[in-house]
């Protein structure tokens, strides 16, 4: 959720600073702290809290300058206090960065660092940037490097030094020329040429009070900004890219406030699908202390330790998620789990006691079929909790812990980012689960959810292809989605997004239950999307996809595996990274996702709000 803003220029910079980061409050943050060079020193003033008090110390210690960088930051490493806020400054005072993202080899770059003298004063892994750029600062003389060349030369060796996903600015007193560095690996930065001035954001929503025309930045670019021109070049430090080359022609933002609101994409879905590496990364934000292996969730230590049994409750997409979490909190915490439909578990007995831990998992928290089942759980003497995106909501408000999933406002009814964060939600549960337990976590699965993110970026990239795909199955009547194990929900969620969105038939089913009814429906008409990812399950998926073919069906098959590995079985292959197994489903859903919005617009349908459906369901 982190805001970042920029300007390099003749005017006075931290009130456009602080303008930009106005624009972007809505995208939520804990602290907020800006930078302003010209001059004299390197200076930066932060505040803890809301941008008020950020312009509150301000007033009382101005800034002044012709160039400088502004931040709000949603913790990730490190608590929401005024040492951790952005810019972030090196041991010696002459670098400042600000940044948007997780850098996951940060622990091993801070060791190096440490051994070489490089001090820590915050807990973010931010500081080990703005150290290591500094760093290579420090030895610029020594390398040949001349001054007018050294911040250049710096950033480009830090960025190939980073791992993860990450966006960021930089400013430094050493520079002989007022510049900043930009540089993008997955979360968007956005720059905005003008004439003797340039500007830098996150999101074009701060820029257009002063300029329409617009480059976006794309993976690994590295931009240098100066009043009078913007550099750009890929992070190796090769590939110069010349404004004016076709790939990076200023494009001009003619957007009205609905467009503006949709951040230039077609449809709120589609955008909200596109801000899912941001929103997981906000999920786990400032609840998993990576260096030392812990995760911290809002519910009192008792009622996981009481713990003997979970219920999960849940509707439609939630619902989904639920049985994924079944996967994750049995495979980590070792303790059982049911899911149950919120509509249905009242109206049986349930069998319920003081052991049992009720989950209630709900987008809005007003869904009344699963408040209705958490207050029977609640009212036969279980511990209630919720996983939920809405603070202050009745779900959070009736639990007695709360896991908020931090996704923002999801417009699209049609459930995206809801339904990833809500996976990382009820992993972080079973972190803790197990963490309380037995008083310890495996790092390893830590280092697991620092990886997703970026991996989820990279399965957005297949944009274009599911695009294309999609073009010849619009007109499909019927689809079947397969999967096994901790990927079954992930056919059904599968098959739930695209009668949604295109109001076509499609069933989800676990794979090995195929021959048990549904291998009827396969003939030469019908699309099979078959998830075939891992290791465990990966033969059983392959002989399912073969049994599919011998029916003359259509295969598209979904894998982290070598294409070749399927032969000549799949009609077509969807390819995705690989992450861990318990992870993966994050991961295998982004292109089904993608490719029930691009079918439902080709069939013309409004994929932001189909018919019958609401967004919130208040009523039984």
């Amino acid at each position: 959720m982190c805001g970042i803003v920029g300007y390099v220029g003749p005017k006075d910079v931290v009130p456009l600073l602080i303008d930009g980061l106005k624009r972007l409050e809505y995208r939520g943050y804990d602290s907020a702290g800006v930078v302003a060079l010209g001059g004299g020193p390197l200076t930066t003033v932060r505040a803890e809290g809301k941008l008020d008090r950020l312009i509150e110390k301000l007033e009382g210690r101005p800034l002044v300058g012709r160039y400088g960088l502004g931040h709000t930051r949603w913790a990730t490493h490190g608590a929401p206090v005024e040492r951790n806020a952005h810019p972030v400054t090196d041991a010696q005072g002459r670098v400042a960065v600000i940044h948007n993202g997780i850098i996951e080899n940060f622990l091993p770059l801070k060791q190096r660092l440490q051994q070489e003298g490089w001090t820590f004063s915050s807990d973010t892994d931010t500081e080990v940037v703005a150290n290591l750029i500094s760093s290579y600062l420090g030895s610029a003389p020594e390398r040949g490097i001349a001054p007018m060349d050294a911040l250049r030369d710096a950033v480009t060796l830090a960025a190939a030094d980073l791992e993860g996903m990450y966006a960021l600015a930089v400013v430094s007193t050493a520079s002989p020329v007022d510049e900043i560095f930009a540089l993008r690996h997955g979360p968007p930065l956005v720059l905005g040429p003008g004439d003797g001035e340039q500007f830098l954001a996150s999101d074009p929503a701060a820029l257009l009070a002063h300029t329409r025309q617009v480059i976006f930045l794309e993976n690994d670019d590295v931009a240098r900004l100066t009043p009078e021109k913007i550099e750009l070049w890929h992070r190796t430090g090769t590939d110069l890219v010349p404004l004016g080359a076709e790939v990076r022609t200023p494009r001009r933002l003619d957007w009205d406030p609905i467009q503006t609101e949709k951040g230039g994409f077609r449809h709120f879905m589609l955008k909200e699908i596109h801000e899912q590496p941001q929103a997981l990364q906000d999920t786990f934000a400032g609840r998993v202390d990576f260096e030392l292996g812990r995760v911290d969730l809002d519910i009192d230590r008792d009622i996981l330790l009481g713990a003997r049994r979970l219920h999960l409750l849940a509707c439609g997409t939630s619902w989904h998620a639920g049985l994924v979490g079944k996967f994750l909190i049995e495979e980590i915490a070792r303790l059982p789990v049911e899911v149950d439909y919120g509509s249905e578990y009242r109206y049986r007995r349930p069998i319920i006691d003081e052991g049992v831990l009720a989950v209630g998992i709900s987008q809005s928290g007003e869904t009344a079929d699963t408040l209705a089942a958490m207050e029977a759980a609640r009212e036969r003497g279980a511990r209630l909790v919720s996983i939920c995106n809405v603070s202050g909501s009745e779900a959070t408000r009736i639990s007695q812990g709360v896991v908020l999933t931090n996704a923002g406002p999801e417009i699209g009814v049609a459930s995206t980012k809801a339904f990833t964060t809500q996976l990382v939600a009820l992993y972080l549960l079973a972190l803790r689960l197990a963490q309380v337990r037995e008083g310890h976590l495996d790092p390893e699965r830590l280092r697991d959810l620092a990886h997703l993110p970026q991996a989820v970026a990279t399965a957005l990239d297949l944009a274009d292809s599911l695009e294309e795909m999609a073009k010849h199955y619009a007109r499909a009547d019927d689809f079947l989605f397969l999967g096994r194990g901790i990927n079954y929900p992930i056919a059904l969620e599968g098959a739930l997004k695209l009668k949604e969105i295109s109001y076509i038939h499609a069933e989800g089913y676990p794979a090995g239950e195929m021959k048990h009814g549904p291998i009827a429906l396969i003939d030469e008409e019908l699309p099979v999307v078959a998830l075939a990812t891992g290791d465990r399950v990966f033969e059983k998926v392959k002989s399912n996809i073969q049994q599919v073919k011998a029916r003359d069906g259509i295969v598209i098959a979904l894998t982290d595996r070598d294409p070749a590995e399927l032969g000549d079985i799949a009609d077509e292959i969807i390819p995705v990274p690989r992450v861990s197994p318990l992870l993966q489903p994050v991961v295998n859903v982004i292109p089904l996702q993608l490719l029930a919005y691009f079918i439902g617009v080709r069939r013309g349908c409004d994929v932001d709000q189909p018919r019958n459906l609401a967004k919130s369901v208040t009523v039984e």
